[in-house]
């Protein structure tokens, strides 16, 4: 009996990492196809430019993704539902999203467009992305969400400053030549009381 016992103690631990991991990685699928809520000082409704415009201490929610900044225009194109495009000002405006690794990830910028059909991110001025103890820092980020992949750029004449932790690659099995070769490359330079709004991407636009 104890043996039959410890046994399923056994099955149930090592059941649970698996189901941890499947629900990490449908999170963030979840994500992308979840309604957007938005709080914010002031909302301003623009009927014939099909956006909405939201100030003072925005927080943007959509599943684990959280983005904060002093100003939000959300815009639908044309009017198309799915199309929205999400705007945002501040210094810094930030963005944070739980990765399907069960990591989470943090960006910062001057200026942030989410452009939703595309699942991309992308972070302009003093643009910075951190994942646990590795960074990357430039004057233009670029982030898909779905395929969780980055590229940085900076101006001409600048670096782009990247700190990157090896060991944190070998637990996804990157052979070692691979990591000393990136390194090699890698190597480079130098609240005011809230109005409540939800604002659901997926809802009818206008009137929102």
């Amino acid at each position: 009996m104890r043996f039959k016992i410890k046994q399923k103690i056994i099955r149930l631990i090592l059941t649970i990492p698996l189901i941890t991991a499947s629900f990490s990685v449908i999170a963030v699928l979840l994500d992308i196809q979840q309604p957007i809520h938005i709080e914010s000082v002031q909302q301003f409704l623009n009927i014939q430019g099909n956006s909405v415009t939201f100030i003072g201490d925005v927080l943007v929610k959509q599943g684990t993704i959280k983005i904060h900044a002093d100003k939000i225009i959300v815009t639908r194109p044309s009017g198309r539902q799915g199309k929205e495009i999400v705007d945002g000002y501040g210094r810094p405006v930030t963005f944070y999203q739980i990765q399907e690794n069960g990591k989470p990830i943090s960006c910062h910028g001057n200026r942030l467009r989410y452009e939703l059909d595309k699942d991309l991110v992308i972070l302009t001025g003093n643009a910075f992305l951190k994942q646990v103890d590795s960074s990357i820092q430039g004057d233009k980020i670029t982030y898909l969400i779905k395929q969780q992949r980055m590229e940085a750029l900076s101006d001409k004449g600048k670096h782009v400053t990247a700190i990157l932790f090896p060991t944190k690659w070998k637990d996804k099995n990157i052979p070692s030549d691979e990591i000393q070769k990136s390194q090699e490359q890698l190597s480079v330079g130098k609240e005011k009381k809230k109005v409540n709004n939800s604002f659901s991407a997926s809802s009818k636009m206008l009137g929102y």
